[in-house]
């Protein structure tokens, strides 16, 4: 590869005004955890964007890499060169021949430094000129072009770039606080965790596991979705609940139809109180709206009455098949239909209440040790911190 340098853009981040800043500074420290290991790289903050100095390191493997970032809007490969004319002139033919898959190209020249002698509009003329007559495969076009060759005429310097690779857009990870997200082994809810964590969220997990009728692979089924959702983030802290003694005390006590509204609900107390220990702001779901018994607007009425927290549900008004593309796009779908079933799915009622009531519920749970199960379930937590070298018998109780 010819491409000596990497330049980041920020996308939203831009909009920030006096805040920028700060988000700048939270983008290039996660860069630089993403980047451990390519130790070559040099990485300069610039007002507009994160240069990114390759040193021999493959800017393919890099930029693979660069395109999980959250606050990324795009990435382009570049090459420095002098500002003399000819230089400009060969440096771009060389990125038009690097990019040789392209049909079609156009040159966009810009003069940061306004006393550069030649206007913009001429350099287009001069270098596209040069490109036409040494790259005959190319033609110009100037509205839908394969390749965008981009050229910033600096002070000292001109900047040139290939062809750009669109990044993960969204801000960078722990600007918008911390989520306490449900985290079942199905397919939505890993793709909830992806979407809020885009929009800048420190996502930690809770898992609700209930032995013997949940296996080990259901619990590694979590970890390896756990693993994959790290790696959007850095380290990714999953909790695992001890669920069993919650579930029979709501089969033994609870009409059939109602259990899953209890259920829930309970969830719901035990992930609050876990969320209040943590410093988590919210708690977030997989939930879409009307895809199953629990996600009614009468349900999720219902179930929501128990916390006091927000509940994020990025997911609420897409179909499962949107839902399904998009855990393919991050790699977590083969992981979520692996068939081990997770705590939803045992004592599962024939003819669950679709439009449960909230006094109903409550009437359900004086039969209830409500309290007792919390406090049971919140100090049984386990908790695993999932970073680049996880051990998986590595719990530590962080509750």
């Amino acid at each position: 590869m010819i491409y000596d340098y990497l330049v980041v853009r920020f996308g939203e981040i831009t909009l920030k005004g006096k805040n920028k800043k700060q988000f700048v500074v939270k983008l290039e420290d996660d860069v630089r955890e993403k980047l451990r290991g390519f130790p070559q790289l040099e990485i300069k903050r610039h007002f507009d964007d994160l240069e990114i100095k390759l040193n021999g390191e493959d800017s393919a493997d890099v930029l693979a890499v660069m395109q999980r970032v959250f606050g990324i809007q795009n990435i382009s490969p570049a090459i420095k060169v002098g500002t003399d004319l000819e230089q400009i002139r060969e440096g771009v033919l060389r990125v038009a021949n690097q990019e040789n898959g392209a049909k079609t190209f156009k040159i966009a020249a810009r003069r940061k430094d306004k006393r550069y002698p030649i206007h913009g509009n001429e350099l287009n003329q001069e270098l596209g000129g040069a490109v036409l007559n040494q790259c005959d495969w190319l033609k110009v076009d100037v509205h839908h072009p394969d390749l965008l060759i981009r050229v910033e005429v600096g002070y000292h310097e001109a900047r040139i770039y290939g062809r750009e690779v669109k990044g993960a857009g969204g801000l960078p990870v722990g600007t918008s606080g911390k989520v306490m997200l449900l985290l079942s082994g199905g397919i939505d809810s890993p793709v909830a965790a992806y979407l809020v964590a885009r929009r800048g969220a420190l996502i930690e997990a809770i898992h609700f596991q209930s032995p013997p009728y949940t296996s080990d692979r259901a619990k590694q089924k979590v970890i390896d979705l756990s693993k994959k959702l790290r790696g959007f983030g850095g380290k990714f802290v999953l909790h695992l609940v001890p669920f069993t003694n919650a579930q029979v005390a709501i089969r033994d006590a609870v009409p059939e139809d109602y259990r899953i509204t209890i259920m829930r609900r309970l969830m719901f107390r035990i992930a609050e109180k876990a969320a209040l220990q943590r410093g988590a702001l919210a708690l977030a779901t997989g939930e879409s709206l009307g895809q199953v018994a629990s996600q009614t607007l009468e349900s999720m009425n219902t179930i929501n009455s128990v916390t006091n927290l927000p509940v994020l549900r990025p997911l609420i008004t897409m179909d499962k098949i949107d839902i399904a593309q998009i855990a393919k796009q991050i790699d977590t779908y083969d992981i979520s239909i692996r068939p081990y079933e997770d705590c939803c799915t045992i004592f599962l009622p024939k003819a669950p209440r679709t439009r449960p009531d909230r006094l109903h519920a409550e009437r359900f749970e004086r039969k209830l040790a409500i309290n007792e199960l919390v406090d049971e379930a919140v100090q049984g937590i386990e908790t695993m911190v999932i970073d680049a070298d996880t051990n998986e018998d590595a719990f530590s109780s962080l509750l």
